[in-house]
């Protein structure tokens, strides 16, 4: 057994586990692999281990990625069903190769960025499936749109064309501790809810709270969390000097 596969073993169980105590099913949550500063040949080891989503950050690096993990499947006639989701931020000047080249877009927090995501999906592409980013610390140096704003960006968001809002994803500071932990990702899930409930045309879909990651997965599971980021704990420490 490789590595990756024994510590997305590992991570699955945590998942299962975690459900477990939340009184949830273990299908509930979905489990996001972050493959960021890792080469292809580790996605290419997760993909082969049974892991069929991940996410990127850094969008001209996971554009190379997606593109040579698509090539060393053609090598080994793989056909598997990759889903690739953009979790890092988004610039104007970003979003085409978004559009073109992911199936997810998980950091929207401005209708200029939902606006050009939905003129550059082409044609031929499925619908992009995007979540609006809440910045749930309030902090001024944080991505994502304030709690108080999220209901309308997201009506907004729903109404374009070529676009599915799926729900929103969260990345909240570090926390001490498991109840803290808590605490934080009931905000992102009391926002959830509220636009949820709001009912808005197009929402129909809206079933996605992207929140957790290696280091608290856990807390976000028992928050109600539909699907987690984990990187480390499946690909293991990240070299940023490479």
């Amino acid at each position: 057994m490789t590595t990756i596969e024994n510590q997305l073993q590992q991570t699955n169980a945590r998942i299962t586990d975690a459900c477990a105590k939340a009184g949830r099913p273990a299908q509930a949550v979905q489990l996001l692999a972050v493959s960021k500063t890792f080469a292809a040949e580790a996605v290419l080891a997760a993909l082969q281990a049974g892991q069929q989503a991940f996410g990127e950050n850094y969008i001209q690096e996971g554009v190379e990625k997606i593109a040579a993990v698509r090539a060393l499947c053609a090598d080994l006639a793989l056909t598997p069903a990759l889903q690739w989701h953009c979790i890092g931020p988004m610039q104007s000047n970003k979003t085409r190769l978004v559009a073109e080249n992911f199936d997810w877009a998980q950091t929207v927090d401005r209708l200029k960025i939902a606006e050009r995501l939905s003129a550059q999906r082409p044609e031929e592409l499925a619908p992009l499936q995007v979540c609006i980013q809440v910045n749930v610390d309030g902090g001024s140096t944080k991505a994502g749109v304030a709690p108080q704003q999220a209901l309308e960006l997201a009506l907004a968001v729903a109404r374009l064309p070529r676009l599915v809002l799926r729900g929103i994803m969260s990345i909240p500071d570090d926390a001490p501790g498991f109840e803290a932990q808590c605490a934080l990702h009931q905000r992102a899930a009391a926002v959830f809810d509220a636009i949820k409930a709001s009912g808005g045309t197009g929402l129909e879909n809206f079933d996605t709270l992207s929140m957790g990651m290696t280091g608290d997965l856990e807390a976000a599971i028992m928050a109600g969390s539909t699907m987690v980021r984990v990187g480390s704990g499946i690909f293991g420490k990240r070299d940023y000097a490479r």
